[in-house]
């Protein structure tokens, strides 16, 4: 009889893979820097448009943006129920993730908790991949993610005395840890290789079709325009959806799911930066020793 971990494929080294593109290796860096300055932009957009408006808003230019380009690449089309895996992608990360990240934030949750809560990912991931994702965690990895949870939780009960969320904002929050976290493991264990440009597409497609009829159920669906919120709602187009949401997949493709995840950790310390920075967010000194921590985590689990 075959053991269990005969099963288990072992996990692929992303940034340290020698024979990786240059671009491959300083694609979290890129990513990072991208995705968690995107949560501080979003608390700016949201003062000028719902939430679910404002999304399908952004997916709506995105799709704009991508289909001539689709039309002049002519990538390989997916085949039979790869088109399915893709919408169920699209559905998980683009709709329900960002979604409830939107609705959080509307719901004056900070955006540093959100970035806290969300970053528990890695942990989810570590628990799930193996019956997911078909993919072995080693002993260093748990210990990474172990400290990564840790130095999360510091940073939570640091903030827990400078700004409360309301519980419902930390429903959704917890909401979009697990959107992102089923969708990463989906993309991972069902995504193939689907050209990019085609993914995004569909994808965005998929979220839109899901956020559309909502925004239009619950919420004015008024925007005032300002230059300021274009400003925000063009860097979300770019930065998130076009560029952030292309390395994490091609990163998901050249590597193990943990691994990948793990550098979520280090998005609430890029995110309290970028805060404090243009919104003036406090970080209490003892989150600063979490963020330390956690980073030591990701450290662990991808070298």
């Amino acid at each position: 009889m075959a053991r269990v971990s005969d099963t288990f494929k072992p996990p692929v080294v992303v940034v340290a893979n020698p024979a990786a593109p240059a671009w491959l290796r300083v694609a979290p860096g890129i990513f990072l820097l991208l995705w968690s300055s995107g949560f501080v932009v979003l608390k700016v957009g949201l003062r000028y448009a719902e939430p679910l408006t404002f999304l399908s808003l952004r997916y709506a230019i995105v799709i704009a943006l991508l289909l001539p380009l689709a039309i002049v690449l002519r990538p390989p089309r997916p085949r039979g129920v790869a088109w399915l895996h893709l919408v169920v992608v699209g559905l998980l990360v683009q709709g329900a993730y960002f979604g409830l990240d939107y609705l959080a934030i509307e719901l004056h949750a900070p955006v540093g908790t959100v970035a806290l809560i969300t970053s528990l990912q890695p942990v989810l991931i570590g628990l799930l991949a193996p019956w997911l994702a078909q993919e072995t965690v080693t002993g260093r990895q748990w210990a990474g993610l172990a400290l990564g949870l840790a130095g999360s939780s510091v940073v939570i009960l640091a903030r827990s005395g400078v700004d409360a969320a309301s519980p419902l904002s930390l429903i959704c929050a917890f909401g979009a840890l697990l959107a992102m976290t089923f969708g990463t493991l989906y993309e991972r264990r069902f995504g193939g290789r689907q050209h990019l440009v085609t993914a995004n597409l569909v994808q965005c497609g998929a979220a839109l079709a899901l956020l559309l009829p909502l925004a239009a159920l619950f919420e004015t669906m008024q925007v005032r325009i300002t230059p300021a919120f274009g400003l925000s709602l063009g860097y979300l187009v770019v930065a998130n959806s076009l560029v952030s949401i292309s390395l994490l997949l091609a990163m998901l493709r050249a590597g193990s799911a943990a691994k990948v995840s793990a550098w979520f950790f280090l998005i609430p310390p890029m995110t309290a930066v970028t805060a404090w920075l243009l919104v003036g967010e406090i970080m209490p000194p003892a989150g600063w020793l979490g963020m330390a921590i956690a980073a030591a985590g990701v450290a662990l689990v991808t070298r």
